[in-house]
């Protein structure tokens, strides 16, 4: 397998079609590479490329996201105990023992939901991707909002201006990636018209499932060693809670990237070469 590009994967989960790109070769040691609320795992493909020569990097679809199998039962289905349990079904059936996980925003909070609980001697390294135990409510109410909608497009030029708008605070993403992006974040609905790739139910985690992002006893029980980004405008993970994190837990490691707000794409040498490091810390 070429290790600069990835194999699209599908495999029978904890009940669940899950979707996934696999990066580098099979005796590697793994990464497990968790997207943020609203995205896919083909979001680590810049960063994957960076490391697939020294990992096999698995970046699932989340369900009710991508091609990843959709809930009929999103109230009951769209929470971390159905996604942790997915987590540790792919852990199980692609015979990795030992992981080390990268988790962008939601893959983030699941990262410390894991890392505290059901995997928690399995996770090594842990990268939390500027998010929190707990969240910004401003910040929360403006994905509720964006997330939530059912929408419609006539192109996929409109697709990514919509885009482009949305996560302009991911920071510097080249025009090819852009494409790739919307591509990935695109499907054609009956009508003819285009629509993001993933159930709006997703965003009733927020309103059924509150405590899930309410992760300081998870974080206080982290061993893993722990890096934590933190995009220098993010709204989602503020000043105070990032100086908490410092100081209690995992006591992690702090990667402050300048110039972008919430999310770090993971696509820049400053981000990737400190991750690389990390992981082989």
């Amino acid at each position: 397998m070429p290790g600069n590009q990835p194999i699209s994967k599908y495999i029978d989960c904890a009940g669940w079609e899950i979707h996934y790109l696999e990066w580098g070769e099979p005796h590697l040691p793994p990464v497990l590479a968790w997207h943020g609320l609203a995205r896919v795992g083909q979001d680590f493909d810049a960063l994957a490329r960076e490391l697939a020569d020294e990992y096999r990097i698995i970046a699932p679809d989340t369900i009710g996201r991508g091609l990843s199998q959709w809930s009929n039962n999103g109230d009951n289905d769209y929470c971390f105990e159905v996604y942790a349990q997915i987590a540790l079904g792919l852990c199980d059936q692609l015979g990795m023992e030992e992981i080390r996980w990268i988790g962008t925003s939601m893959g983030g909070s699941l990262g410390m939901w894991a890392a505290g609980g059901l995997l928690k001697k399995r996770i090594s390294h842990l990268v939390i991707n500027d998010i929190g135990p707990d969240l910004a409510q401003d910040a929360i109410e403006r994905i509720i909002t964006y997330v939530g909608k059912s929408l419609e497009f006539n192109s996929m030029n409109e697709l990514e201006r919509y885009l482009r708008n949305i996560y302009a605070p991911f920071g510097y993403i080249p025009g090819d990636e852009w494409r790739r992006i919307v591509e990935a974040s695109s499907r054609r609905m009956p009508n003819g018209k285009l629509t993001t790739h993933y159930d709006p139910k997703i965003v009733r985690q927020f309103v059924v499932h509150p405590d899930d992002w309410s992760l300081w006893d998870e974080y206080d029980s982290i061993i893993a060693k722990t890096l934590l980004l933190r995009g220098e405008y993010s709204d989602l993970l503020t000043i105070e809670t990032t100086d908490e994190m410092l100081n209690r837990g995992a006591c992690p490691t702090l990667l402050e990237c300048k110039g972008c707000g919430h999310a770090p794409a993971l696509n820049v040498p400053f981000q990737t070469e400190a991750i690389k490091v990390f992981l082989s810390s």
